[in-house]
């Protein structure tokens, strides 16, 4: 339970504090665009991812089981927020992600982070690999620089995007694809520096010189504030809970499963071992704390804990680091972040959603267990037309099935790591 943060200060030196500053600021600089373009895809307005990543960053690394992992919004959450803030406003959702938070406390205090390990891997490459179309189709219109609302139901949107295609921008398509295609350059030739933010900034620079018809934060949701608003509690009378209780329990999955398998990769990259159990305390206080400041749900980020490490970060403080820097952005030049383009936004989170999926893996998908590509797709599939709670309960449903079948059979395909 203990975080570890309390373990690594204890012999703290001033070249980890060097290098936890470096990777601190560059992790922030990858996290600005993307926690306001995932906002932006959820369907709330920009400032929200802002107040996400300062507020629950912080505290997933102050008090999180992670060395290196760093917190805020996530593309896995874009589906769920979505959905919750349709249903039920986004009053609702703040309601909810508070909700989230305490059940994750919950968890974290009944020791149930090592329970995380008995969801199938199939159900999470599924819901993932869902996710992510539902993400990329979502970004579609503002990459191509269509007006006008469209269908959030999947077999809906795409033939509305067909009809669409008559009235396609090519600015907002050139200034897309030119930002797909420098953050995958930049990531190859500088793998440490902020690729992310140095993308997003030129391709937007040459929207605002040029003055081409495309869309920006500023043009459509006015000016970033330049500080936190101040915390209150969200409504939390007994039908109101009683109503948001289901999303409250997918979102403490999501945040849960989420943030411990990025511990997990990131021990993998650092040769370390984090406390899942601390982690889930940690994911719980800062949906909470996002929640009292009406903010997002948050968890563990893959992407950005991956970036803290290439970029040296060794300890919590670097997790810090970036909040702080996060803050400071927001204070003294968030007007500059209004005229970061739209579609470029869209193109970031488009290859975010390619990455997600782990194209590199699909083969390996295809050549494993019949029975797990099965649950795989069906998992896949009943996230892209239904909803998340049901593809998630079908999948672990069906996992758990054929996990118990599996047992007392001469299956020459079982091997005890099924046990």
């Amino acid at each position: 339970m203990t975080p570890k943060i309390i373990t690594t200060l204890k012999t703290y030196t001033r070249d980890e504090f060097s290098a936890d500053l470096f990777a601190g600021v560059t992790v922030a600089l990858v996290a600005l665009p993307l926690s306001i373009a995932i906002a932006i895809a959820s369907g709330a307005v920009p400032a929200v991812g802002f107040v996400t990543a300062i507020v629950a960053g912080f505290l997933i690394s102050a008090l999180g089981g992670s060395r290196v992992q760093i917190g805020g919004p996530t593309g896995a959450f874009i589906v769920v927020v979505a959905g919750v803030i349709t249903t039920h406003g986004y009053g609702g959702l703040v309601t909810a992600t508070f909700l989230a938070g305490i059940i994750l406390i919950i968890a974290g205090l009944l020791r149930a982070g090592q329970l995380v390990r008995h969801v199938p891997e199939a159900v999470i490459n599924g819901f993932t690999i869902g996710i992510g179309v539902i993400i990329g189709t979502s970004q579609l219109p503002d990459f191509f620089g269509f007006t006008g609302a469209f269908p959030a139901d999947f077999l809906e949107k795409i033939p509305a995007l067909f009809a669409a295609l008559p009235k396609l921008n090519p600015a907002s398509l050139m200034t897309g694809v030119v930002t797909v295609v420098l953050i995958i350059l930049l990531r190859r030739a500088f793998p440490r520096l902020p690729g992310l933010i140095v993308a997003v900034a030129l391709t937007s620079a040459i929207v605002a010189f040029f003055d081409l018809p495309v869309e920006t934060i500023r043009s459509r949701f006015g000016e970033l504030p330049r500080s936190l608003p101040a915390p209150h509690l969200p409504e939390m009378s007994f039908a109101t809970l009683r109503e948001l209780l289901p999303s409250a329990l997918v979102i403490a999955f999501l945040a849960g499963v989420e943030s411990l398998l990025s511990a997990m990769v990131a021990d993998r990259m650092i040769g370390g071992k984090h406390r899942s159990n601390a982690e889930l305390m940690a994911q719980g206080w800062a949906n909470i704390g996002s929640s009292l400041f009406g903010g997002l749900p948050a968890t563990g980020a893959i992407a950005r804990t991956a970036t803290n490490v290439r970029a040296g970060g060794k300890t919590p403080v670097a997790g810090i680091v970036h909040a702080l820097t996060l803050l400071a952005i927001m204070m003294l030049a968030a007007p500059l972040a209004g005229y970061l383009a739209l579609p470029a936004l869209s193109g970031l989170l488009l290859l975010t959603a390619w990455n997600m999926s782990e194209p590199h893996r699909w083969g390996e998908y295809a050549r494993g267990r019949r029975s797990d590509l099965v649950l795989l797709l069906v998992t896949l599939i009943l996230t892209v037309v239904t909803d998340l709670t049901v593809a998630i309960g079908t999948g672990i449903a069906l996992g758990l099935a054929m996990r118990l079948s599996r047992r007392g059979v001469d299956d020459p395909e079982w091997t005890p790591r099924d046990k």
